[in-house]
């Protein structure tokens, strides 16, 4: 399926509407679209290709502490975005619909904390959150706004300006030189600090991959919303309820690797179908 039907919110959200009515409850699966209207930007462009660069490699940022300076230089640098982040109208209405029996579960690929916030309670955070440090080495755990402060106590003289944004709370900065950035290690065993997420490359854990397995098994239907797929973690499960005979709507404003597998495909935002589908199902 390529390009990008002409579907009125009102007639998508009707659509959206009779396939949770005829197939509760179903288990969601979220992506970056999801949170684009809370100003956190998303990883690809409407046709699933990269509009940022790629993000870190899970054994770049373990093997190489020029990496990590560089990462944690534009991650202290861009958090407060995501610190500053509310849900919008889709994390509220999914949190709705779940209330009123029309979601068994959100899975999200998003590391924000976003459905949590917006009230959602069945979430499975597939790749982690971004509001967690945990040491690779002892398995502690910190806050993020801890550790934000201990960078910026490291860090006294740190001057830089922000270019530009990317997901996850990444900054574009105007300079290259990440020499004399300064990561303090782990305060109970000198470890390397890492924020609790999933990075590309990594494995997600498979206790989780196998409560979402359990999720998508039980469910009558499964719900995509903003996502594109690309990412093997996500796709496997919507290919799973494929081949389970179960049906898959999908809504996302661009294409997605699973379109051929997708009982219902919606195209818009997120947001505003959302809202006007848990109004509809009288959430």
């Amino acid at each position: 399926m390529t390009g990008t039907p002409d579907i009125d919110v009102g007639e998508a959200a009707h659509r959206l509407t009779d396939f949770l009515r005829g197939h509760r409850p179903v288990t969601v699966l979220s992506g970056a679209g999801c949170s684009t209207e809370s100003g956190i930007p998303d990883y690809r462009d409407d046709s699933g290709n990269w509009k940022h660069r790629r993000p870190m490699l899970f054994s770049a940022f373990v093997g190489d502490v020029v990496n990590r300076r560089r990462y944690w230089a534009q991650s202290f640098s861009g958090w407060q975005r995501v610190s500053d982040a509310t849900p919008n109208q889709a994390h509220y209405a999914l949190a709705r619909l779940e209330a009123h029996g029309y979601v068994s579960c959100v899975v999200t690929q998003n590391v924000d904390g976003l459905h949590q916030e917006a009230g959602s309670r069945r979430v499975i955070d597939l790749h982690g959150v971004l509001r967690r440090i945990r040491c690779l080495s002892c398995d502690g755990v910190i806050e993020r706004d801890t550790f934000q402060q201990r960078l910026r106590e490291a860090n006294p003289d740190w001057r830089v300006a922000v270019s530009g944004h990317a997901p996850d709370g990444d900054a574009r900065l105007s300079r290259a030189d990440f020499a004399s950035f300064v990561i303090p290690d782990c305060a109970v065993c000198g470890g390397i600090l890492k924020p609790d997420v999933v990075f590309f490359g990594e494995s997600v854990p498979k206790g989780e991959v196998s409560r979402v397995y359990r999720h998508v098994e039980e469910s009558d239907g499964m719900l995509v919303v903003g996502s594109s797929l690309m990412v093997f973690s996500g796709f496997r499960f919507v290919r799973s309820a494929s081949k389970a005979g179960k049906p898959i709507a999908i809504l996302n404003r661009g294409t997605t690797r699973a379109d051929d597998l997708a009982t219902h495909r919606l195209w818009g935002s997120c947001g505003n179908i959302l809202s006007k589908v848990a109004e509809l199902a009288g959430c």
